[in-house]
């Protein structure tokens, strides 16, 4: 087969402003080309897609995403056990097909029972279901009595939901090596309270010779580790450890950043959840004032963050109950708006910062010579309006790998 190759495109290269005019050729699986003019030497086995001017950028990173969670809260069951593993199982490859479907090519994962990222994952590489590459995740270790261990349920359980208890550090590390065993690639702690859970933010969770240990094992494996984190003890505590991930991050301040440009972890800040939360639900519940607090000061040190250089990505709690699975574009809004981060950052965050924290930043993230083909064809400019993102009609092209997982129609 010959090469594909988009004309007329006004290129989003994951770096640069819009450039107009742009020509990209595929062959096979990567990107070999991309000038200011069509090629010259295309043959009749080429095939040309007039693109018409539309927007092409990389395909976007999710990474922070719970395959399995939906309406999750809206029943008593222990938590992750709330379906049979095999109709959760057809719940996250509904998930993961939606994420693909809104231009998100790629996706990592917070969390899940039933090791069921890791059956997704294989299930996507093999060509079973569509889906964006898939970082998969597993339980959620943490200790007894945290965070998400205080339903009574748990008492005579024989069976894990998504939270795996352990004590100590060796029992970390046994289960950290467990979990890799199983297909997990990136270890989700539960290493405070708060944002969203039921235990106070203050809460620390674990000791830090826990996650010395699971750091220690998940790194010497090929692993990444993440971490629930909202206090700025805890952060403090995890970056000194080497955690890859800080999830949430509430209290991050001008000392966190500077700790956590030097150590180059990433920040998932999430704040589409709560900015939903409190839209739907205003202040009538108890916690909504501390959650609209922590919301707030997060809108306000992420601007900062993201000029020093924090390596700020997307990704959130979809899933939860009224924060259904499908609006990951959404977010992108939330920062534009809410945080006042430029609309091209906020694309970089989706993008190149989303393939760095798959460990492919290399090949992933970007258009250029020698990447892989994982692209989108957008009716608009998303650097200057990055709503167009929203309306999945202005997704006119999603390819994966060089492959259209949908094509545009030619005029």
């Amino acid at each position: 087969m010959g090469r594909t190759i988009l004309t007329n495109a006004t290129l989003l290269d994951g770096d640069n402003p819009a450039q107009a005019g742009r020509a990209i050729s595929i062959d096979g699986d990567r990107i070999v080309s991309v000038t200011a003019d069509a090629p010259v030497d295309v043959t009749f086995d080429d095939r040309v897609v007039d693109v018409g001017g539309r927007t092409v950028m990389p395909g976007m990173v999710t990474c922070h995403f719970h395959s399995t969670y939906r309406e999750l809260g809206a029943t008593s069951a222990p938590y992750g056990l709330e379906h049979p593993p095999a109709y959760q199982a057809l719940l996250a490859a509904d998930h993961l097909r939606m994420a693909l479907d809104a231009g998100f090519t790629g996706a990592v994962g917070a969390g899940c029972a039933h090791d069921v990222d890791a059956s997704m994952a294989r299930a996507i590489d093999n060509g079973v279901i569509p889906g964006p590459r898939f970082v998969p995740s597993g339980h959620e270790l943490s200790t007894t009595g945290h965070s998400n261990d205080a339903n009574p349920w748990y008492w005579d359980m024989r069976g894990w939901g998504v939270p795996r208890v352990c004590d100590g550090p060796e029992q970390f590390r046994a289960a950290a090596r467990d979990e890799i065993k199983r297909g997990v690639r990136m270890i989700k702690l539960y290493v405070t309270g708060g944002h969203g859970v039921m235990a106070p933010k203050s809460q620390i969770e674990m000791t830090r010779a826990e996650l010395d240990a699971v750091v220690d094992a998940a790194h010497s494996r090929g692993a990444r580790v993440r971490g629930h984190i909202s206090n700025k003890p805890a952060i403090m505590m995890a970056i000194d450890a080497g955690v890859d991930v800080i999830d949430h991050a509430d209290d991050m301040d001008d000392e966190c950043i500077e700790r956590i440009v030097g150590a180059g972890a990433y920040v998932v800040p999430s704040c589409y959840f709560p900015t939903a939360f409190l839209e739907m639900y205003g202040s009538g519940l108890g916690f909504a004032e501390a959650m609209r607090a922590d919301l707030d000061r997060t809108l306000e040190i992420l601007p900062k963050a993201n000029a020093a250089g924090v390596k700020l990505v997307l990704g959130d709690d979809y899933g939860a109950m009224g924060f259904p699975h499908g609006r990951y574009a959404h977010e992108l809004e939330v920062y534009v708006r809410d945080a006042g981060i430029a609309p091209l950052d906020v694309l970089r965050w989706a993008t190149v910062h989303g393939a760095e924290l798959m460990g492919r930043g290399d090949e992933l993230g970007r258009i250029a010579d020698g990447y892989l083909a994982d692209l989108l064809v957008v009716d608009g400019d998303p650097s200057r309006d990055v709503t167009v993102l929203q309306d999945p009609a202005n997704l006119a092209g999603i390819m994966k790998g060089g492959a259209w997982h949908k094509e545009p129609a030619l005029p």
